[in-house]
């Protein structure tokens, strides 16, 4: 199945809710960094999550979020836009430990829980919309419920879960978000903390092979649920190496001649893709203004 999240509304509007499957997509980033089990998870939750929140702006509108709680795994930093496309890293990928008392990944030992989540929103105009929190469990989805109630000021519960094969590939993620509008009133409130408390591990529900919308469909029960949008999600990423080559002529030429009489050429890698981009002597004095 293809990665996509939904956009929906039940409870007569009162209640806003996003569902997402993004094994594919998690399973790119780990790919690419090489993570081990919790590294992945971490990572993996931070990737779903982002995805949904950049579902949530419009246009050419985009989103940074980094998840920094001074564990051994060191930031998340994870990219997102309104067209579905999400890119992310972690700053020590090969971090992993034994299973929690629960018996899942030990995530919040990873994360730790003495840092911050920091959300920065560009909307196109000059300045930027940053919001922070500190961390409370280190868990992750449970921070993010935390951000959206302290910095957006919208009750929210947020979900993600990522399950991790033996041989260290993504065997399934996904997530939920679900806000709670302006006016609704205390009994949909209590019944949605019923719904959400009861509810499976949303890995597991990918795993067994439901959708977005089922996922949906099973947490609200009885209520009618609308689907407003269906967006398709991937890994994706902004770097070229025609952006590395503006990169480096900004270097000035001194650095650039640095690079071909010392170094016989040079490269660069991308955090969020770890793509690598060679220059030869050639390139690199094509460079020089």
């Amino acid at each position: 199945m293809k990665d996509y999240l939904v956009k929906a509304t039940t409870y007569n509007g009162m209640v806003r809710a996003y569902a997402i499957s993004s094994t594919n997509t998690v399973g790119e980033a780990s790919r690419r960094h090489d993570t081990w089990a919790t590294a992945s998870a971490a990572l993996g939750r931070t990737i779903t999550i982002t995805a949904m929140m950049g579902a949530m702006l419009k246009g050419d509108d985009s989103i940074t979020v980094k998840v920094e709680g001074k564990g051994p795994i060191g930031a998340i930093i994870a990219d997102g836009n309104a067209e579905g496309q999400v890119r992310a890293y972690v700053t020590n990928p090969h971090v992993d430990f034994d299973l929690n008392e629960k018996g899942k990944l030990d995530v919040a030992r990873a994360v730790g829980k003495e840092g911050n989540i920091s959300v920065t929103k560009d909307l196109g105009l000059k300045d930027y919309f940053t919001g922070e929190v500190p961390i409370i469990s280190g868990e992750i989805s449970e921070d993010f419920t935390y951000y959206f109630a302290n910095s957006e000021q919208i009750p929210s519960a947020v979900g993600a879960g990522v399950l991790v094969n033996p041989d260290l590939s993504i065997l399934a993620a996904g997530g939920f978000i679900v806000q709670v509008m302006p006016g609704a009133d205390e009994e949909i409130i209590d019944r949605l903390e019923e719904e959400i408390q009861s509810f499976p591990a949303i890995s597991t529900l990918i795993r067994e092979g439901n959708t977005p919308e089922q996922i949906l469909a099973r947490l609200f029960g009885d209520e009618e649920v609308k689907i407003h949008e269906k967006l398709p999600i991937e890994f994706r990423c902004k770097c070229s190496k025609e952006r590395v080559e503006q990169a480096i002529i900004g270097l000035g030429n001194a650095e650039i001649r640095s690079m071909i009489d010392e170094d016989k050429g040079a490269e660069a890698t991308c955090h969020f893709c770890n793509e690598t981009y060679h220059f030869n002597e050639t390139e690199l004095e094509a460079l020089i203004q």
